[in-house]
C-alpha cells in the first residue's frame, strides 16, 4: 500500500510538541509566562496559514524481514502474462550499536524487530516521509526574526504531520492497533505501540539512507528533493520507517568501528572513504 495525505494546517497544530518548539528557541528553562507568549505569537502565525498553505505525508507499507543487519523489503508483482507472482526484494542496510553496555543490554540495531529472513512468515514495514509547503518560508524572506520563527514552526508542523499520519497508519491503514484510544497528551509521549525512527535521528544517522527511501516512495510527490549528501529540502521535512513490534524502542546508536563501517559501506555498495563522510559524526576515534 502506497498513499499520499494532506492536512490543513488547523488539523495538524493540536499534533505540535511544543516541548521542541521552546528548546529551538532556548525557552527550555525560562518561565512559563515568557513561554505562553512565545506560543501565542507562534498560533498567530500558524492562524494566518489555514487554508492557504498545507503539510504533506507519504507512505507505503510493505512486507519485510531481517537478513542479520539488512531491513529487506518484499514486493510481490503479478505478471500479466502468465499469471504468475514475481517477487522483487530491496534491502537498506542498518547499523548496529557497538560498544559495550555496561548493563549487559544487547547491542541493538533496528532490523531486530522484524522477524528473520528464513522463517516462513514476513512482517510488515513502514516507510515514510513528511514535509510542508515550501512557500511558507518564503513569506518572510525579508525580515529574519520572522523567517526564523516560520522555519521553526514549520519543523514541528513536519514532525506533527508524521505525528499525524502515523497515528492513523497505525488506527486505520496498517490497523494493527485499530483499538488504540490515547489522549494527545498520552500520543505526544509516545505511549503506543510501534516506533517511528526517523532517518539523521541516534538509531539512524546515516542521511544517505534517503536516496534508498527515496527509490522505494517516490518523494516529489510531496515536493521534496534530497541534495548530494540525502538531507532533504524543504527543510522542514522528516523522514523514516514505522515498526510495529510489541518490544521495539528508541535507542542511541552511539560510536562505531572502522570495522563496521567497512561492513556497511560494502552492504551498501559506497566507497569507504564517502561513507566515512556520511558518518563522521558516528565514528568512534583511532
Amino acid at each position: 500500500m502506497k498513499k499520499v495525505l494532506t492536512y490543513d494546517i488547523a488539523d495538524i497544530v493540536p499534533y505540535i510538541n511544543w516541548l521542541y518548539f521552546f528548546h529551538a528557541w532556548g525557552l527550555s528553562g525560562k518561565p512559563a509566562g515568557e513561554k505562553e507568549k512565545m506560543k501565542q505569537e507562534a498560533l498567530l502565525m500558524l492562524k494566518s496559514w489555514y487554508g492557504k498553505y498545507h503539510t504533506h505525508a507519504l507512505f507505503r507499507l510493505m512486507k519485510a524481514c531481517s537478513d542479520g543487519d539488512d531491513i529487506v523489503l518484499i514486493d510481490d508483482l503479478n505478471d500479466q502474462t502468465n499469471g504468475q507472482t514475481i517477487r522483487s526484494e530491496v534491502r537498506i542496510p542498518m547499523l548496529r550499536q557497538q560498544k559495550v553496555s555496561a548493563d549487559g543490554q544487547p547491542n541493538l540495531c533496528l532490523s531486530d524487530f522484524l522477524r528473520p529472513i528464513y522463517m516462513e512468515k514476513t512482517d510488515c514495514l513502514g516507510i515514510f516521509c513528511a514535509t510542508v509547503d515550501a512557500e511558507i518560508v518564503e513569506l518572510y524572506r525579508h525580515d529574519d526574526y520572522q523567517s526564523m520563527l516560520a522555519q521553526t514552526l514549520s519543523d514541528r508542523l513536519a514532525e506533527a504531520t508524521a505525528e499525524r499520519m502515523h497515528q492513523e497508519v497505525r488506527t486505520t491503514f496498517w490497523g494493527y492497533a485499530a483499538d488504540e484510544k490515547l489522549t494527545m497528551e498520552q500520543l505526544l509521549r509516545e505511549d503506543y505501540q510501534g516506533i517511528r525512527p526517523a532517518v539523521g535521528y541516534p538509531s539512524m544517522p546515516d542521511t544517505s539512507i534517503n536516496f534508498l527511501l527515496d527509490e522505494i516512495l517516490g518523494m516529489k510527490e510531496v515536493g521534496i528533493r534530497l541534495t548530494e549528501s540525502g538531507m532533504m529540502t524543504p527543510h522542514a521535512s522528516v523522514s523514516g520507517l514505522m515498526f510495529s513490534h510489541p518490544k521495539a524502542h528508541y535507542f542511541e546508536l552511539g560510536k562505531i568501528g572502522e570495522d563496521q563501517l567497512r561492513d556497511y559501506a560494502n552492504r551498501r555498495g559506497i566507497p569507504v572513504e564517502l561513507m566515512r563522510r556520511f558518518l563522521q559524526s558516528s565514528l568512534m576515534k583511532k
